[in-house]
């Protein structure tokens, strides 16, 4: 392994700044590499080999940001070395020096490059879930960045303590960590660190979640509110029930639905999420929807998406407005939980499963990957069963001996 010395040369001119470089000893050759910072003399520490800070003074804020970028540097320098010994344990100065100079990829710049990829790709819903993720991450680093080779099983489990400490639900906290461990997976694959499982030491399984299904009844109540004074409401209403006719379709696919996506009465998308192909049949009550909101104009079936450009920050603050229509409409019902759009899908699986429909059938018309995903998604959607086995046992204790 090579060493690091940050060394100081002087101007040769009295009163002239001189020059900070790197020493590079590797197998009792050194070699500098150049860095362009510059400094007095008398703000050299040659022992400390660190700048000496004045106690006032810009001077001061100039010095401190100029050590800050050395400790970068020097650390920068060590993941270059220690990445190349690994790629190749014979590698030259010159490539040390090459690959110092290259730009580094950061945790963060991997994150950011997948979410452009998503993007051109058009996986908007999964973008957004990354970015939503980078988001929470550079939130708990205070805005550090790291390498990957600095993501370890001490970086992941203390994430998993900060997300916890600030109410984030367990299965949320392990969707944030499936997604990093993508990232950092992909890095591994890149040659940029060396696979040493930092999350095997946190949750990244599905726990059970608070049921979000309701019963057939209350689709039938919010499919008979009268609503015509309501516009805002009526419009939330009928796209939950859209979504609720449509197998539960996301509020993401909705909005990207194309006139051309209709035709000789069948309705065929892509998902945003998995890029699955789908078909339905249109029936007369999806019809209806579309008659009474209309989006001329536009090549979109829907009135989500109404002009061209930032379509995704349009559907995104119609979705806001329609989640907070139908919380609107669950309490005037009187829903114990909140009703959003999501509710459609979760409902829609519910009856399904209460209608005896096979398994593999409810799976392939959500657009799951494959049936262990749909157990999962109907494992914790309805307790009526296990509550009436409950009530028949307590009945059961009650009854005659």
């Amino acid at each position: 392994m090579a060493t690091i010395k940050v060394k100081f040369r002087p101007s040769t001119v009295e009163g002239r700044e001189g020059v900070l470089f790197y020493r590079i000893i590797r197998n009792r050759t050194a070699r500098p590499i150049r860095t362009g910072y510059r400094l007095l003399p008398q703000e050299w520490n040659n022992r400390t080999r660190r700048i000496l800070l004045p106690p006032t003074g810009e001077r001061r804020r100039y010095l401190a940001d100029l050590q800050e970028r050395i400790d970068r540097d020097v650390e920068r320098l060590e993941q270059t070395m220690k990445r190349l010994e690994r790629q190749n344990p014979d590698y030259t100065h010159e490539e040390l020096a090459a690959a110092f100079d290259t730009p580094p990829t950061g945790f963060f710049e991997l994150m950011h490059e997948t979410i452009a990829r998503l993007h051109e790709h058009g996986r908007l819903r999964t973008a957004e879930t990354y970015d939503t993720t980078l988001r929470s991450f550079t939130r708990f680093r205070g805005g550090r960045n790291l390498q990957p080779d600095e993501m370890t099983a001490d970086v992941t489990a203390a994430y998993e303590t900060w997300l916890r400490e600030t109410g984030v639900c367990k299965n949320t906290s392990s969707f944030y960590m499936r997604i990093l461990r993508a990232a950092y997976n992909r890095a591994v694959e890149k040659g940029l660190a060396l696979q040493t499982y930092p999350f095997r030491h946190v949750y990244t399984g599905i726990d059970k979640t608070v049921k979000r299904a309701i019963p057939l009844e209350a689709i039938r109540r919010i499919r008979n509110m009268e609503l015509t004074g309501s516009p805002a409401l009526g419009f939330a209403r009928d796209m939950f029930l859209f979504s609720f006719y449509t197998r539960g379709m996301s509020f993401v696919d909705m909005a990207f639905l194309r006139r051309s996506d209709l035709k000789a009465g069948m309705l065929t998308y892509r998902r945003q999420k998995t890029g699955q192909p789908l078909a339905i049949r249109w029936e007369p009550c999806m019809q209806e929807i579309v008659d009474r909101h209309p989006n001329a104009g536009t090549e979109y079936l829907l009135p989500i998406i109404r002009t061209p450009g930032n379509e995704h920050g349009q559907y995104k603050n119609i979705g806001y407005r329609i989640n907070c229509g139908l919380k609107a409409l669950g309490r005037q019902i009187g829903l114990e939980a909140p009703l959003t759009l999501y509710v459609a899908r979760h409902t829609w699986a519910s009856i399904a499963r209460s209608k005896e429909i096979p398994l593999s059938v409810i799976s392939e018309s959500m657009g799951h990957n494959s049936e262990a995903t749909t157990r999962i998604y109907l494992a914790s959607l309805d307790t009526a069963t296990v509550d009436r086995a409950n009530r028949l046992v307590i009945d059961a204790l009650a009854g005659p001996e």
